[in-house]
């Protein structure tokens, strides 16, 4: 072979791409002369992600090439591609999922000061495995013309017998109610959050079904009077261009109960360098630059959460609903509980 054809081939294998991404791109390891690739594994899905890549790609040069599904066929897929997989960094809209990717074994930790010092360690894996970037408070929504902010100011109220056939929640399957689970479980003991739990399930009004904002038009509809919901479902409804949607929210309005007297149970959003990642670097600046005050805006703002490092302002749409006491519990120990969680809940009826 002539070296001008051995040249050629050799440059042919360097451009063979490592796998096919979902959305038909494909993931490519690092080139010099474009600034290199991230491959990203995400389960975050808003339009304003995409804005968050160009910024990134403009800043460092390096581009962004995504893969999206939920947190759980993203771990399989990860498993499945083992060690030639070529996402770069996982992220996911939960502590709890964060936890199983780690638990797989299909995170790696990071060592990064930017990192530490923007992100409050109760909100990051302690080796670095991951980092929370964006937070979300589990609450209640409640009908303000059957039930007083006093009468759902703690989590025990919810399971009460005030409450008896009058409370509206999403299926046992929902990551965050697992993770709300697996907060309480850590709180008061697998005993109590058991209790809590068959309260929970004597307390339905109907069989779970649908999603948050399902639960929030139930108790508009006078279905139920409370209803478990993540913060961002009810800001974006009261914020959103459905008029149904916002006439919900004239009615049914957010309490922010406390744990323990400790404040709201707050879950995040977050990421961390897959286990095998080819662009190691990349991945650690992407997660880096995800830190970043104006990257937190857009990654708050694009689904109404709360800022996660220090000193960010929250999107303006948010901050009205931001004078809460955020329970200082490690996010950590949704996963960590998260088994025993789903026990109390099945054992309980909580389908």
């Amino acid at each position: 072979m002539s070296l001008r054809r051995a040249m050629m081939a050799a440059v042919a294998l360097i451009a063979l791409p490592l796998a096919a991404c979902g959305n038909g791109e494909t993931a490519k390891t690092d080139t010099a002369a474009t600034g290199g690739v991230l491959n990203l594994y995400t389960a975050r899905h808003y339009d304003a992600d995409q804005q968050l890549y160009r910024l990134f790609e403009e800043k460092t040069g390096i581009k962004v090439n995504s893969v999206d599904g939920n947190p759980d066929q993203l771990i399989a897929r990860m498993r499945t591609e083992g060690a030639n997989s070529p996402a770069d960094v996982f992220v996911a809209a939960d502590a709890g999922a964060l936890w199983r990717a780690q638990e797989a074994g299909l995170l790696q930790p990071t060592s990064s000061e930017a990192l530490n010092a923007a992100i409050p360690a109760n909100l990051r894996e302690p080796e670095g495995h991951w980092f929370g970037l964006a937070r979300r408070a589990r609450i209640v929504a409640y009908d303000t013309t059957k039930v007083r902010p006093e009468e759902v100011d703690t989590y025990e109220e919810i399971a009460s017998p005030r409450f008896r056939g009058k409370l509206c929640v999403r299926s046992a399957d929902s990551v965050y109610n697992l993770s709300l689970v697996g907060a309480l479980i850590e709180a008061w003991g697998p005993e109590k959050a058991g209790e809590w739990v068959r309260g929970v399930v004597a307390n339905m009004a109907r069989p779970p079904e649908g999603g948050d904002r399902d639960q929030m038009r139930a108790v508009n509809a006078g279905v139920c009077e409370i209803a478990l919901t993540n913060s961002y479902y009810w800001i974006r409804m009261a914020n959103g261009d459905d008029a149904a949607d916002k006439a919900v929210t004239d009615k049914v309005k957010l309490a922010f109960p406390s744990l323990d007297g400790q404040g709201a149970h707050v879950n995040v959003s977050g990421g961390g360098v897959a286990r095998n990642a080819p662009n190691r670097e990349n991945a650690v600046r992407f997660l880096e630059f995800l830190a970043t005050p104006e990257a937190q805006a857009i990654i708050a703002g694009a689904n109404n959460e709360y800022t996660a490092a220090n000193g960010v302002p929250n999107p303006a749409a948010v901050q009205p609903y931001a004078n809460f006491t955020a329970n200082p519990m490690p996010v950590t120990a949704y996963g960590r509980n998260q088994a025993q969680a789903q026990s109390l809940m099945s054992a309980a009826g909580w389908r």
